[in-house]
């Protein structure tokens, strides 16, 4: 089979790892009167739809985000991934404390997987990059992996004060062999990597988007002399320790901007001219 005009002279495949690869959007045509400043200004400053294509290559499955598919070609099909009741409610368990979703479709088969275009950025992350623990993400990064990529749950070591500091008691846990794809709002050039090596690294905020799994993560309180007043006014920080990595945004992004372009996201995508076939 063959897709034609998936890409154009403003649309392409800009990255490839795994199953995955990302088209970009360098410019929208398919605008109408109503949104064309908006578009134009989104162009110059460089915001673009982004969308997740994976190739099913029929010994490969793919686990995606609930409600995430926007098509699919050839002989590709799609479960829930569940195998009981047990595993039911475990999954349901994960997406309670997590905030993902509890239900992730499994997709397998020979053929293509799209999923919904995005304004954020789209980051690709091959596991075994992150040792035997693999990675935990913040909430509502993830996208979608490989099949043989495991899912955990991952909890602060002191709940109390991460309750104090008004941040989640667990993460989401990505590990194994395979590849994942990560939702940002920042690109993955921006993000600064830091690796520890048994020492300490305190955040003051919700700036580290990935660290290693196997790190010691807990939210304590600083003296004023060295962060200053978190946002609980008393001097809460995150602390990572160990042997491992984080990837850490270097500001608070603001999340308005793609709050307000997602919805434009879901409209029809422009025509294509190049072929993307098997």
């Amino acid at each position: 089979m063959e897709i034609k005009r998936l890409q154009n002279e403003y649309r392409k495949i800009v990255a490839t790892m795994g199953s995955f690869s990302i088209l970009e959007s360098s410019r929208d045509e398919s605008v109408s009167p109503w949104n064309a400043t908006s578009e134009y200004f989104m162009e110059k400053m460089g915001v673009r739809r982004r969308q997740v294509i994976a190739t099913l290559k029929g010994d490969n499955t793919i686990i995606t985000q609930a409600g995430s598919m926007q098509w699919t070609l050839g002989n590709v099909s799609s479960t829930t991934g569940i195998k009981g009741a047990g595993d039911l409610l475990g999954k349901m368990i994960k997406g309670a404390v997590t905030k993902e979703s509890s239900v992730k479709p499994e997709y397998t088969g020979k053929g293509y997987l799209v999923l919904e275009p995005t304004y954020k950025y789209l980051i690709l992350q091959d596991l075994s990059q992150w040792g035997p623990g693999g990675m935990a993400v913040e909430d509502g990064m993830f996208l979608a992996c490989e099949g043989t990529v495991k899912t955990n749950v991952v909890a602060r070591k002191n709940l109390s004060s991460a309750i104090a500091g008004g941040e989640g008691l667990f993460n989401l846990s990505l590990s194994g062999a395979g590849v994942a794809c990560l939702e940002s709002n920042v690109p993955l050039e921006e993000l600064i990597e830091i690796e520890l090596n048994n020492e300490e690294l305190k955040i003051d905020g919700n700036l580290a988007v990935c660290w290693s799994s196997n790190l010691e993560f807990t939210v304590e309180r600083s003296t004023k002399s060295l962060i200053g007043s978190a946002v609980s006014g008393e001097g809460l920080v995150n602390v990572y320790r160990g042997v491992g990595k984080v990837l850490m945004s270097p500001y608070a992004p603001t999340n308005s901007l793609h709050a307000a372009t997602n919805t434009i996201a879901g409209k029809a995508a422009a025509p294509t001219s190049n072929t993307f076939g098997l």
